[in-house]
């Protein structure tokens, strides 16, 4: 009764009280970027944290829209979580009534003793492993729980630590999975929401679950991380302009290809002199 309870409450409070910033921004972002077209099979990928878990109940509200005609496989990769994180997880998916699939990888074991960039290492090891599964089941498309807070800070990151103008694509052709999609169908949606949406129904969910960052909820680990000193960043910005955040994201809509001294497309670099003058 108690996981019916919470289900039913978490449904509700997406269609009433949260309807207008997370429902409605969810089903902008699937009919905007056309993330969802008849016939998909989707393998929505669960990490046990917050947005994850709001991306499965969002497909399930999806799901009874007419007119969606798609499937969904919900999927949970095991990469080596402690015994209690695993329980966390299986315990939130019963509690939402999300029928989740486990599969289990060595992810962290193969990566403990890289010293160098072992979160990207892992990161790349976990898409490869979701695709494959993902093709497995039939999918054709896996989705991805990033949220607009995300997208704002991967582009400052990309400035000031990578020297280039980019951003956190919607959706993306996978290069070494032919025939398959990457989908972020939270691509509108601020953490805010997420965080009240999660608070309002009292569920907890997994801060990290990493093995080599124990504290990773610390302030002391995340004070060094360059995502957090964007973060921070971006909300000193905010005390003077409140619309920066809305100004960053749009800024990579609004780029001016006469105005740039060199672009990339399809591997090619172009320079504003190659043609001036003519």
């Amino acid at each position: 009764m108690e996981g019916i309870e919470y289900s039913r409450r978490a449904e509700q409070s997406l269609q009433k009280k949260f309807r207008k910033n997370i429902l409605s921004r969810f089903t902008k972002a699937v009919k905007d970027y056309e993330l969802v077209k008849d016939g998909d099979r989707i393998a929505v990928c669960i990490s046990g944290g917050k947005d994850s878990m709001l991306m499965a109940k969002l497909f399930q509200e999806l799901s009874h829209y007419k007119g969606c005609r798609f499937e969904t496989e919900f999927l949970v990769m095991d990469p080596g979580y402690s015994p209690a994180n695993r329980r966390r997880i299986e315990e939130n998916a019963e509690k939402l009534n999300v029928p989740i699939r486990i599969f289990e990888s060595d992810i962290f074991a193969s990566v403990y003793h890289v010293e160098k960039s072992p979160c990207y290492l892992c990161a790349r090891m976990r898409r490869g492993y979701l695709y494959s599964y993902a093709r497995e089941l039939q999918c054709n498309k896996i989705a991805l729980g990033h949220h607009y807070d995300d997208v704002i800070e991967t582009i400052l990151m990309g400035m000031l630590y990578g020297a280039q103008v980019q951003t956190m694509m919607p959706k993306l052709h996978s290069t070494n999975f032919a025939g398959m999609e990457l989908i972020r169908p939270m691509y509108l949606i601020r953490q805010e929401d997420i965080i009240a949406w999660r608070d309002y129904n009292g569920l907890e969910f997994l801060q990290c679950a990493c093995r080599f960052t124990e504290e990773c909820g610390s302030d002391n680990q995340e004070s060094r991380s360059k995502r957090m000193e964007i973060r921070k960043l971006i909300q000193s910005l905010r005390e003077t302009n409140p619309f920066v955040e809305s100004n960053i994201f749009r800024s990579v809509e609004n780029v001016n290809v006469d105005t740039v001294i060199a672009y990339k497309k399809d591997g090619q670099r172009y320079h504003f002199l190659d043609g001036y003058g003519e």
